[in-house]
């Protein structure tokens, strides 16, 4: 089964129960309707790939792109889980288990009211850091500048991680929002973070 139902949504997944297999795991914070999630797992069938979403219509996208019905079958590589992302990377991921994290185009609420709704904050930050495994990476995309500089300065200010310079367009598969926003004319800013030891 591609969708993840987890027996309890305050115990930590088992994710080697879950993929039937221990191989390294990526996990797509947002995943939408799986696309990105889904080109990512063809080009490293060796990894597993987790996508977290909390709308169910997505998510029904997403298993069905990833499962049986699936023109060439299903991929079996990829599992995705319907839940609320920063309450999933807190409570359910296990530590250290996590080699990277793609955080793309997040719902930025643009508006100075709704700003503390934004998923990057210094706590998720702390759940990201859990969950990582030593030396794991966070890849973020958005179109939005303020929010780009906002998590830059969340990311600067914690000395757990350092920045990633020479982030490259098109390394990646391109996500539905990316292709819209370079279509608009919109540009891209790109953010990795990487896991270090802090300074004691």
């Amino acid at each position: 089964m591609v969708e993840v139902i987890p027996e309890s949504y305050v115990a930590q997944l088992d994710l080697p129960k879950i993929f039937g297999r221990i191989a390294p795991l990526d996990v797509d914070l947002g995943c939408s309707d799986g696309a990105f999630l889904i080109a990512l797992a063809e080009r490293s069938p060796e990894r597993n790939f987790l996508g977290i979403e909390r709308e169910a219509s997505r998510v029904d996208k997403a298993c069905r792109k990833a499962g049986p019905e699936r023109t060439g079958g299903r991929i079996d590589n990829v599992r995705i889980l319907h839940l609320e992302t920063s309450y999933a990377v807190r409570y359910l991921l296990p530590e250290q288990s996590v080699e990277t994290f793609y955080l793309l185009f997040p719902d930025p609420w643009p508006k100075r009211r709704h700003r503390g709704r934004r998923v990057m904050s210094p706590d998720f930050l702390e759940s990201i850091h859990r969950a990582m495994a030593a030396n794991g990476i966070l890849q973020i995309a958005t179109d939005q500048r303020d929010y780009f500089q906002q998590m830059q300065r969340y990311a600067q200010d914690d000395p757990r991680f350092e920045l990633i310079t020479g982030q490259k367009e098109g390394a990646l598969p391109t996500t539905k929002f990316e292709r819209i926003f370079l279509e608009q004319g919109l540009p891209i800013y790109r953010l990795g973070l990487r896991k270090v030891s802090p300074v004691i």
